[in-house]
């Protein structure tokens, strides 16, 4: 970045808009980071529901996410204390008559921690550990790497995966880190994602699980760390128009009043695609921003009176259409520092979940609950809210080529969790795209 202070805007101030804005302020120069909405945090963020404080969506980071990390770091989140950091591990409720395994790697240097983890899992015959093994032992010799990409599904057929361990394993792991069903998601992005836990060392494959809502995990201390050092935010303040400005490097923008909100040496359009599409109107091609496919994700917050308790802070569930048992994982908050009671239950990929309703949603994962834990209370929840994010990410499909910053006209740079690179639409995809936008912009 140039050593000359110079005035930078980004629009939205989600994870990436945050951590743009945040490397643009650690270089030196002034920040004016606007949000259309009135919270910080954009599809990771905190909702305010009857006095209760949850979020948009649970969450689950990794241990490799080494940039997201190190921007907490940055603007002083402490990750210890904000995140339970967990081994590797995919752990089904064995109470009832649901289908399951526990499968829970041991604080061992990798790739032994898998091994031992595949030895010690319960609800595995010796043919899926075979599979299991196989499948890690050729990714590793492949180099995690594919001469032509495909589906998870596909890939999964060809390294001869087992019924079970495609149900268990697989299925479930593809869908939380790429929220695309395994028929129809990119095996390479599975791949990247595998080779950066995995395939790396043991602490990369860890699963770290938000004690603080996701608007204080990160935005708020990134708002506070800008403020410090003469940045602005303004929340409630929506761009609409992006225009060049009186000199050939700058930028103007103007609200939808056509109020001008500034001028700027450069901006980051760290919104949506189809928000940064309509900026782009007429000064760049924007057929890549709007012809991404979307995903949505839903998250149903149960609260028990009687104080419910899981016998871990957050477990997998077999999800089944045909008896609307949608959850996928379930969540504790109450033993990650929320309310004691208060259970979050993900369906990614949650197209057919939310056909028919909230309320037939509702009913469906409360009795996948009651029977999976075989505790009959888990049926009656004394308050439940679904909330769902109708496109919280693109669907990453095979061979999909996803939008740039390479030929956007300079002092212009997108961030967002869609932008290409290794990763599917995750926080640290998000994070990772926003420094390079903050380098393209100040460069």
């Amino acid at each position: 970045m140039s050593n000359a202070p110079r005035h930078y805007a980004v629009i939205g101030a989600g994870w990436a808009g945050c951590a743009a804005a945040v490397a643009l302020a650690a270089g030196g120069h002034r920040v004016s980071l606007f949000e259309a909405a009135r919270t910080l945090g954009g599809r990771a963020r905190r909702v305010e529901l009857e006095e209760r404080v949850v979020d948009n969506g649970q969450h689950i980071l990794l241990g490799a996410y080494r940039a997201t990390l190190a921007l907490m770091k940055q603007v002083g989140v402490d990750s210890a204390s904000a995140l339970l950091r967990l081994p590797l591990q995919m752990r089904y409720p064995l109470q009832g008559n649901a289908e399951g395994m526990d499968f829970v790697a041991p604080r061992l240097p990798a790739p032994w921690h898998v091994a031992v983890a595949l030895l010690r899992a319960k609800g595995l015959t010796r043919e899926d550990k075979m599979a299991l093994a196989r499948f890690s032992t050729t990714a590793r010799w492949m180099g995690w790497q594919l001469h032509q990409d495909c589906s998870v599904s596909e890939l999964l057929a060809r390294f001869d995966q087992t019924p079970r361990v495609i149900r268990l394993m697989w299925r479930p792991l593809c869908i939380a880190a790429l929220n695309t069903p395994p028929e129809r998601a990119s095996a390479q992005v599975f791949l990247n994602v595998l080779r950066d836990s995995l395939g790396a060392r043991r602490a990369a494959s860890d699963m770290l699980i938000p004690r603080l809502d996701l608007s204080a995990l990160l935005p708020d201390a990134a708002a506070a760390y800008l403020a410090k050092r003469g940045g602005l935010v303004q929340a409630g303040v929506a761009v609409a128009h992006l225009l060049p400005g009186q000199q050939d490097t700058t930028w103007r923008l103007q609200d939808r009043a056509g109020e001008s909100l500034g001028e700027f040496a450069g901006v980051v359009l760290a919104t949506g695609p189809e928000a940064a599409a309509q900026l782009l109107q007429g000064l760049h091609d924007t057929s890549r921003l709007e012809s991404l496919q979307h995903e949505p994700i839903t998250t149903c917050y149960l609260h028990y009176p009687q104080g419910a308790r899981l016998p871990a802070p957050f477990l997998a569930l077999a999800d089944d259409p045909q008896r609307q048992a949608w959850g996928q994982f379930v969540f504790d908050r109450g033993q990650l520092g929320g309310e004691a009671g208060l259970l979050a239950v993900v369906v990614s990929a949650a197209g057919q979940a939310i056909a028919d309703g909230q309320a037939a949603l509702t009913e469906g994962v409360t009795r996948q609950l009651a029977s999976d834990f075989a505790d009959p209370t888990l049926a009656t929840p004394g308050w439940s809210r679904v909330i769902t994010e109708k496109r919280a990410t693109f669907a990453c499909t095979p061979g999909l080529v996803r939008p740039d910053s390479a030929d956007l006209p300079a002092g212009l740079a997108l961030a967002g969790d869609y932008v290409a690179g290794d990763y599917p639409a995750t926080l640290e995809g998000a994070v990772r795209s926003a420094m390079a936008a903050a380098r393209r912009v100040a460069g």
